[in-house]
C-alpha cells in the first residue's frame, strides 16, 4: 500500500520501519527542533509531515516502548487516530509521566505509526441484544 506524505518542513524525517517486520513506522522530531516537557505535562510535538491515508484505513499513533519505559514519555491520548480524510500536520501529544523534565531533540523517534484497515459500522437501535455467556460482566469479570 502506498501512503502519500507531504513534508511541511525541510527538516522533517519520513517515517521509517525499524526492522523488516515492524508493525509501526517511527515518527521523528524534525532536525534542529528541541522540546522540553515538564513532569506531568503534555507537549504537542510536530512531525513536519502530513499524510494521505487511503480510504478504508486509518493511522494509529502509538507509544514507543523504550521511550515510555526509559523516559516516561508516551502519547497523552494513549493512541492517536489519524482519519483518512485528515490532511493537517501529524502531531504527537507527548505526555511526561516521569518526575523529571524530559527533552526530545531533532532526529529522535517519539512515537510509532501503524496504518490499519478500519470497518465502518452501521448502528442499528434495538430494544434487545442477543444473549451471551458473559452478558454484562466487565472489568475483570473473565478472570485475571
Amino acid at each position: 500500500m502506498n501512503v502519500q506524505i507531504k513534508r511541511l518542513s525541510d527538516t522533517a524525517f519520513l517515517p521509517r520501519y525499524g526492522s523488516p517486520e515492524a508493525a509501526g513506522a517511527d515518527l521523528y522530531v524534525p532536525a534542529g527542533e528541541q522540546y522540553e516537557i515538564s513532569p506531568g505535562r503534555t507537549a504537542m510535538i510536530p512531525t513536519g509531515l502530513s499524510l494521505s491515508i487511503p480510504e478504508g484505513y486509518a493511522g494509529f499513533v502509538y507509544a514507543r516502548s523504550g521511550l515510555g519505559v526509559k523516559c516516561g514519555l508516551a502519547p497523552a491520548n494513549k493512541v492517536g487516530v489519524i482519519d483518512s480524510d485528515y490532511r493537517g500536520e501529524v502531531m504527537v501529544a507527548l505526555h511526561n509521566h516521569s518526575s523529571e523534565a524530559q527533552t526530545v531533540k531533532g532526529g529522535e523517534r517519539i512515537a510509532q505509526l501503524v496504518i490499519a484497515p478500519v470497518a465502518r459500522a452501521v448502528f442499528e437501535e434495538t430494544d434487545e441484544l442477543d444473549a451471551t455467556e458473559r452478558q454484562t460482566g466487565g472489568f475483570g469479570s473473565t478472570g485475571r
